[in-house]
């Protein structure tokens, strides 16, 4: 949350400098304040486990936020029971026509598999097309990162020669940042996936900034200079024994499967892991929040032309 500071007192300018919110008493007497609005886009099979993550870190924040849940019509979910589908999600065409503060875009395990060759791949980019303008900020995880930057940046992604699985160092680009404030200068980050961010080609856009990345790992957290997208290649919302669940599961089905890296103790899976990622992925879900609450009109309907402003204030700079 912001702090509400006197009128005029030195220490905003270097408040401001440090990318913290300093609102004076004029400006906080104005304010205008309700829910947020968030929808989800869950595209993962485990349905129920991952709205229980995201929601998990939601719920850090004092902000009171609501939360919808969207589906794709174009891909049968078959880890999930319908009756959950059709009482807690709706599809893409229930929200052409809302403004959301805030959107939230899962991975989904299609890394491997070329983009267009994804059978929800039309309907992926006629929700990523519609959040330009109808919501705030949208928050891409995993493939759902990689997905976004191919289709709004055309950066590709790249196959690695071997999945990169376990809990990886990352290395803070930008103390200051309001999305990574208070962060430690390395943090800790979960990876489960077969391919990464062609860095040589996001190199080539100025207006995407990587504000923490791996030292084996690439890029962890990517963000457009106004925050109205964010990429996050790992997830953050995995629990502690998210990464153990899928280490044996696919160790009982004889799938191969390494031990991931940095995280039972001792490297034996007989171990409880260690949750070392937890207080930084709760510090960048309430950033993300904190910074919606404080920049989204009070209006849901003057979000698109809010969004047009601040690309435009951008667009001066860059």
């Amino acid at each position: 949350m912001p702090i509400n500071i006197p009128d005029g007192l030195p220490a905003k300018r270097i408040l401001h400098t440090e990318r913290i919110f300093a609102l004076e008493e004029e400006v906080a007497a104005t304010q205008q304040i309700r829910p947020l609005r968030v929808v989800i886009l869950n595209l993962m099979p485990t349905k129920v486990e991952t709205e229980t993550q995201l929601l998990r870190l939601i719920s850090k924040s004092p902000l009171q936020v609501s939360c919808d849940f969207m589906r794709v019509s174009s891909h049968t979910s078959t880890h999930v029971s319908q009756d959950h589908l059709v009482k807690f999600y709706d599809t893409f065409d229930t929200f052409r026509d809302k403004n959301y503060d805030g959107l939230i875009i899962t991975g989904a395990p299609v890394e491997q598999m070329a983009f267009e060759d994804v059978d929800y791949w039309k309907e992926f980019c006629e929700i990523v097309d519609w959040s330009q303008e109808h919501v705030f900020s949208t928050l891409y995880l995993c493939w759902g990162a990689l997905a976004g930057l191919y289709h709004l940046y055309g950066i590709p992604k790249k196959d690695l020669p071997s999945k990169l699985f376990g809990v990886f160092p990352q290395r803070l680009c930008d103390e200051y940042n309001f999305l990574t404030n208070g962060f430690d200068e390395v943090h800790n980050m979960p990876h489960s996936r077969h391919a990464a961010v062609d860095v040589n080609e996001l190199a080539t856009h100025p207006e995407l900034q990587v504000l923490s990345e791996g030292f084996t790992s690439g890029p962890a957290i990517i963000a457009t200079r106004d925050f109205h997208e964010i990429y996050v290649t790992g997830h953050f919302e995995y629990g502690r024994d998210t990464l153990s669940d899928e280490f044996w599961r696919d160790f009982h089905k004889g799938l191969p499967i390494r031990v991931p890296e940095n995280y039972f103790p001792d490297d034996d899976p007989e171990n409880q892991p260690i949750f070392t990622w937890r207080a930084h992925a709760n510090l960048l879900y309430r950033n993300w929040l904190n910074w919606i609450y404080q920049m989204t009109p009070y209006e849901f309907e003057e979000i698109p032309s809010e969004i047009r402003r601040l690309h435009e204030h951008v667009a001066d700079k860059f």
